[in-house]
């Protein structure tokens, strides 16, 4: 029987769900530090994440905090859980695209030829990553962002809804685009960036 424990039992951890029951997994459990959460979307919460230890499953982080997700999935990854990739049957991806442990594509995103998706990840709903663009590990490319051919995001990076970043780009690790902003130079210091063009605010 193919198992899934997920932790995060939220509005992400929905989605994560409900991929992964298209993906063929049989029986789904969710773990959450939360008190007093029962269930989630009509599957049921077992115990904290800490829990998951005890249950012969895989296991999968649905927490959009990338630092938080890295954490708890690290500690997946140490204590011997297998951590698979999730993506949507109504996802695109070319055949030589490489995606890492604990990733989730969602439905209707696009993933080009030659492009690598790190661990951890979170390819939103129909969002686009263009060919040859290199996303590294605990990025979120959020609900409808597009980024250009060649572009490079470092680790812990989040794209916010409808953001777009130009052909050629770098945008450095632990960074906060917008929502709509519009990238069209190579950012390298880390922090938020908002607007058209995107500027740094903090």
């Amino acid at each position: 029987m193919k198992r899934l424990g997920i932790i995060g039992a939220s509005g992400h951890g929905k989605v994560v769900a409900d991929i992964a029951r298209s993906m063929g997994y049989e029986e789904i459990l969710f773990f959450d530090d939360s008190e007093g959460c029962a269930s989630c979307n009509g599957y049921p919460v077992v115990g904290k994440s800490a829990d998951i230890f005890h249950f012969s499953c895989e296991g999968i982080v649905a927490i959009g905090n990338s630092q938080v997700r890295q954490t708890l999935q690290e500690r997946l990854e140490a204590g011997g859980i297998h951590v698979p990739v999730l993506i949507h049957p109504h996802a695109v991806l070319a055949p030589d695209v490489t995606v890492g442990a604990g990733t989730v594509i969602m439905a209707g995103a696009v993933v080009n030829p030659g492009s690598t998706i790190g661990k951890g990840c979170i390819i939103n709903t129909c969002a686009s990553v263009d060919h040859d663009c290199r996303i590294h590990d605990y990025v979120h490319i959020s609900v409808g962002s597009h980024l250009a051919g060649t572009v490079q995001v470092g680790h812990n990076t989040w794209i916010g809804i409808g953001a777009v970043i130009s052909n050629n780009l770098t945008v450095c690790a632990e960074c906060m685009i917008g929502a709509g902003a519009v990238v069209c130079r190579s950012i390298e210091e880390k922090g938020t960036y908002v607007g058209v063009p995107a500027r740094k605010i903090k």
